[in-house]
């Protein structure tokens, strides 16, 4: 793999095309940020509409090439699970790259690159059980069956908090089923997609198959998104630019997959373990410095703990240690981009302006290296309610706000008092009462007693302005696969034209 972190600093990164590193035809090239200094660390090309075309040309080419196309879905397993023993073999490498491009905690990153690898074997295991269906039909002597067979071209954008785990997610059930996929990463954190696709090479996966476009969204991702070749769309980020590419899919009558934002609640009653509470709502709003789409920043605490719940919040908050993230004692890394950063300091600003109050954090950090970087103190804010920007908008960093209930009914009003449905969390020792929340909140996932726990063999996806379609589990095979109805008259008789047949 030549895409490292030591060859990435000073360097300029090509597109990925047709199994090849080629350079955009306008050669404009664009900077991507090291987020601890603030400073460019390398450049990668940004790809214009020609480059998309050729991107997605190759991709069409490929699903006709014989080397893809007339194989068995077992010998198609077998090269996604090739692919898996490679990013196995380079994951603390591909975890290096991310943890430089965006940020996160290179510890958290690790372990994450060792765990994508287990998610490319599921669905590799899925390549020979995706099975058509006969149908029983009022026609004697008629054999009248589904086929299951690829949808085509699949055109990926994926956000920049986790790129490889964000991608993977859709990727291997598009390689397992035998799509062919053009993806273009953020511009905010790229390279790992393009170490990703020299993987897929020594894989065996025949090129094309798989393509990088790199470059803004106002460029490429537009250009992608309108392009008429695509089959179907992959999106995760905000809801402001889901909308765009679901209407520009619609103009060429293709559907999307979406996950868009989220500002799902955390709800925690007097009954719950008040220090697994705690913990739990640390991990949902701060771990990887709030930068996830089901982060729990809406806390519901009732009445009756409130002061003591948070009491305990902002003294957990108080310990955790916000530094480098290569370092192995950092709890929080940086944001990933300087206009992430003061989007939210202007959050944060706006609940104050609202009536809120700083508890724990609040500020930036002014002192030493951290001064440098783009990183932001863990956030509590109380007094708020559930009508203030920053409990209604998603802030997308470690901001929570805390407000107190008094009843199951109440409660279950503010959960859904949102235009988002992604997640929710609750924290009761009543089961019943957990039950109850889970039917009636609107989200796509409910985590009882515990709190962003995922896993590929579930099926997940959000509801209202959170997005559609399903990711993970059996289900995603049927998002990226179509059907085709095939109808055989085995009768051997010759049928008048103009005589309607009854049986």
């Amino acid at each position: 793999m030549k895409t490292t972190a030591e060859n990435l600093q000073g360097s300029r990164q090509e597109l990925f095309i047709d199994g090849e590193f080629v350079r955009p035809q306008s050669g404009a090239y664009l900077p991507s940020y090291d987020p601890t200094t603030g400073e460019a660390w390398y450049e990668f090309a940004q790809a214009g509409a020609a480059d998309v075309d050729l991107a997605v040309r190759s991709a069409q080419a490929a699903l006709r090439n014989p080397a893809w196309r007339r194989i068995t879905q077992s010998d198609r397993g077998k090269l996604v699970r090739k692919l898996a023993e490679l990013v196995f073999k380079h994951a603390d490498e591909l975890a290096l790259v991310e943890c430089r491009d965006n940020g996160k905690l290179l510890k958290e990153m690790k372990a994450q690159m060792r765990a994508i690898p287990d998610s490319y074997t599921y669905f590799a295991g899925m390549a020979d059980k995706l099975q058509g269906d006969t149908i029983p039909v009022n026609k004697l002597d008629t054999l009248n069956f589904n086929l299951r067979e690829p949808i085509g071209v699949v055109g990926m954008i994926i956000p920049w908090n986790s790129p490889l785990m964000m991608l993977t997610g859709t990727l291997a059930p598009c390689l397992a089923i035998g799509n062919t996929i053009v993806v273009k990463p953020s511009e905010h954190a790229t390279a790992s997609t393009l170490a990703l696709a020299e993987l897929a090479i020594e894989a065996g996966i025949p090129p094309g198959v798989f393509n990088v476009v790199t470059g803004d969204g106002l460029v490429t991702g537009d250009a992608l998104s309108r392009h008429p070749g695509i089959a179907k769309y992959v999106f995760t980020g905000s809801t402001f630019t889901g909308r765009k590419i679901a209407t520009n899919a619609a103009q060429n009558l293709v559907p999307a997959q979406m996950e868009l934002g989220g500002k799902s609640p955390h709800v925690v009653f007097g009954d719950a373990d008040l220090d697994r509470a705690v913990n739990g709502v640390v991990s949902g709003v701060f771990a990887a410095a709030g930068q996830t789409c089901v982060a729990g920043s809406r806390c519901f605490v009732e009445a009756s703990i409130y002061d003591r719940f948070v009491e305990a919040l902002v003294a957990r908050t108080a310990r955790i240690k916000i530094g480098h993230p290569m370092a192995e004692d950092t709890d929080i890394g940086p944001l990933a981009l300087s206009s992430q950063l003061a989007k939210v300091q202007d959050y944060v600003a706006s609940g104050l302006a609202e009536g809120a109050r700083v508890a724990a954090g609040g500020n930036r950090p002014t002192q030493g290296d951290l001064s440098r970087g783009w990183y932001f103190e863990p956030t509590v804010l109380t007094e708020a309610n559930n009508g203030m920007r920053f409990m209604r908008e998603e802030i997308f960093g470690p901001v929570v706000g805390v407000v107190p209930f008094s009843s199951e009914e109440e409660m279950t009003r503010l959960a859904n008092d949102t235009e988002y449905g992604l997640a929710a969390g609750i924290w009761t020792r009543d089961i019943d009462r957990a039950l109850r929340f889970a039917r009636n909140v609107d989200a796509g996932t409910v985590w009882i007693n515990t709190y962003r726990s995922a896993a590929y063999m579930s099926s997940n996806g959000g509801m209202k302005n959170s997005g559609y379609g399903r990711r993970g589990g059996f289900e995603v095979m049927r998002e990226f696969s179509r059907i085709k109805n095939v109808v055989i008259d085995y009768s051997g008789a010759m049928h008048d034209p103009f005589v309607i047949r009854l049986k």
